[in-house]
């Protein structure tokens, strides 16, 4: 996925620097060697309250990488990753009744973390899958943090509900790095070049149990999650509400722009303004939309090409299939063919 925006004006937890701080350490990098060419102190990045710009962010990204001699960072991140280190966030998440539950939290509460990307939760059938959208240019420190990202939510997801959870899949927009074979075993059903970033899971697994359920402490960090949220003045995203507001009721069937307009209370001139003033068109966030939902029906639905063109949106056939051919270099067939994989239940549940 191409992101949408360059890194300026987007910001991180300084919590981020100092998960990196503490990692550094097994290669003997002491933290000012890492913090110190950026204007940082290991002080600094304890803050709760301070943040990083994400140029800084990437910037500490490839200092460790380069300090530490090991390209392949982003799979020790995920391996370090604890709940705990989401602060509010992760508070409420490990609170929740249900792993599915944990995950709406997520979704909906973590832009009090970043703004640069959106996680998005699509269940189909008995599939469900955690889309990671991101929106912002990382630059060369992508591939860390995105390996970071998506392979820590695996390890998290293991330890909040006691599960062995390895049986999903996991799909990477990036080329495959030249270092991932070293760690294969870790994420061995890892698809690289693929449009979306995503792990991919039984939809039963939503209902498994957290080991450490609470209502009253759920109830508690999620209204903190909320008041963070208004502290850092963020007004729910127009790029997600639009594409929320794209689908008909039960996500049968388009809006139109003018359809997407009201459900926005706003006049379509309105919104076609604070598109354009963030540099986005209607029609470019609904082929977003629209390649998102196809790549995740192809892998995991068994509805034909004829359906899956309808539910899109597309007049026929042909004209989908000529729009996703210029999403992937795929026709559909190729794509369903080559890209999915049976979702094996964990041995719970079998």
């Amino acid at each position: 996925m191409t992101p949408l925006y360059s890194s300026h004006g987007f910001s991180v937890p300084a919590s981020y620097a100092e998960q990196l701080v503490r990692l550094v350490r097994r290669w003997k990098v002491r933290p000012q060697d890492l913090l110190g060419g950026l204007g940082l102190t290991e002080e600094g990045v304890e803050d709760p309250m301070r943040r990083l710009s994400l140029p800084t962010y990437a910037a500490l990204i490839e200092r460790a990488r380069t300090l530490t001699g090991e390209p392949g960072l982003g799979f020790y991140l995920g391996l370090q990753k604890r709940i705990s280190g989401y602060g509010y966030l992760g508070f409420a998440a490990m609170s929740a009744s249900s792993l599915g539950e944990a995950l709406e939290l997520v979704t909906r509460l973590s832009p009090m973390l970043t703004t640069s990307i959106t996680l998005r939760l699509r269940v189909e059938d008995r599939v469900a899958a955690l889309v990671v959208e991101e929106h912002v240019d990382m630059g060369s420190a992508r591939d860390v943090a995105l390996i970071g990202l998506i392979f820590g939510l695996k390890t998290i997801s293991q330890m909040v509900t006691g599960q062995d959870v390895r049986s999903s899949y996991v799909d990477l927009p990036i080329p495959e790095p030249a270092y991932f074979p070293r760690f294969r075993h870790l994420m061995p059903s890892a698809h690289f070049g693929r449009p979306v970033g995503q792990v991919v899971f039984d939809s039963e697994l939503l209902g498994l149990p957290l080991v450490q359920a609470d209502p009253a402490a759920l109830r508690l960090a999620r209204d903190q999650c909320e008041r963070a949220l208004d502290a850092l003045g963020y007004e729910n995203d127009l790029v997600v509400r639009v594409r929320q507001a794209l689908w008909q009721e039960g996500g049968e069937g388009l809006r139109s722009f003018e359809g997407v307009a009201e459900i926005l209370a706003m006049s379509a001139r309105t919104l076609r303004r604070m598109l354009t003033a963030r540099g986005l068109s209607f029609s470019g966030l609904l082929e977003v939309e629209r390649r998102d939902k196809a790549t995740f029906l192809l892998q995991a639905s068994r509805a034909s090409l004829d359906d899956v063109a309808a539910r899109l949106g597309y007049s026929s056939l042909s004209n989908f299939v000529r729009a996703f051919h210029r999403w992937t270099g795929m026709t559909p067939a190729v794509y369903r063919r080559t890209c999915s994989r049976p979702v094996v239940l964990p041995q719970a549940f079998r």
